[in-house]
């Protein structure tokens, strides 16, 4: 079995690169994930594995074997090569080298009556990360990022999303495109934001449905406004007039589980 202790290693000055850089993911269409559990989740979502790095002392070959990674080229590294890589102070001595998978469209398969939720333009990769938490948790049929601001397979998002962008189908467009989508498969969606709305829990989100939400500091752009099949708003009763993008998710669509009986 292939070892490597250096990190100054050329592979792992290439591996730094992988983890730093959008546009060495996007060129060789891999990413890293780190964690057992998030490489579990990956391998749960049909991602290909290309290689297994691991450290010896931190996990047991009964624990790789558990995995279900035969075909996955295996290399055993120091401690001091896994920390130039690994984003995480604790974490069990174990990183993937996976390929991406597409995020288009039309790629995404949905149920009779979908259930979706949009984020658009949404700039951190930790409220990317929450907002794929939130959507597991309500399991919904997809997450659509429109005029993504952060690359998906930042790590960032991967660890902030704690393996959940492995559990959702996910797709990325344009807010025209997406829009687009949701006409031709005749989704109804509803925009939440403060302008010209009506209460998120008085409508009907039985139907096939899509719950947009946006950022706090900017809100939706216009064509989702003007589109929508209604503005909704949750009822802010403090100072302010906006939360977390995540927690307003979470509000809206499990209003939306509970009015489809969860």
């Amino acid at each position: 079995m292939k070892q490597i202790t250096s990190s100054q290693n050329p592979y792992i000055k290439s591996l730094v690169q992988l983890q730093d850089k959008a546009k060495m993911r996007k060129q060789t269409g891999t990413f890293i994930i780190e964690g057992k559990r998030e490489i579990e989740l990956a391998l749960k979502g049909g991602y290909e594995l290309e290689t297994i790095l691991f450290v010896a002392d931190l996990i047991s070959e009964k624990e790789l074997s558990a995995l279900k990674i035969a075909s996955a080229e295996k290399i055993e590294i120091s401690k001091e090569v896994y920390q130039k890589l690994a984003y995480r102070d604790t974490t069990e001595g174990i990183l993937a080298i996976a390929k991406t998978k597409s995020l288009s469209l039309k790629d995404l398969k949905l149920s009779e009556n979908p259930l979706i939720l949009i984020g658009e333009s949404l700039e951190k990769p930790g409220n990317v990360g929450a907002i794929l938490r939130t959507a597991d948790a309500a399991n919904v049929d997809a997450v659509i990022i429109a005029n993504p601001k952060s690359d998906l397979y930042n790590p960032n998002v991967v660890r902030s999303s704690v393996g959940c962008l492995f559990t959702n189908q996910i797709a990325t467009g344009s807010t025209e495109e997406v829009i687009a989508f949701l006409k031709e498969n005749k989704i109804n969606f509803y925009s939440a934001t403060l302008q010209n709305s009506t209460s998120y829990h008085t409508q009907d989100y039985t139907k096939p449905t899509a719950l947009v939400v946006g950022t706090e500091a900017t809100g939706l752009t216009q064509p989702w406004r003007d589109g929508a099949t209604q503005n909704i708003i949750i009822p802010m009763q403090g100072e302010i007039d906006s939360m977390n993008v995540s927690v307003a998710a979470a509000i809206l669509l499990f209003e939306a589980k509970r009015q489809r009986g969860f």
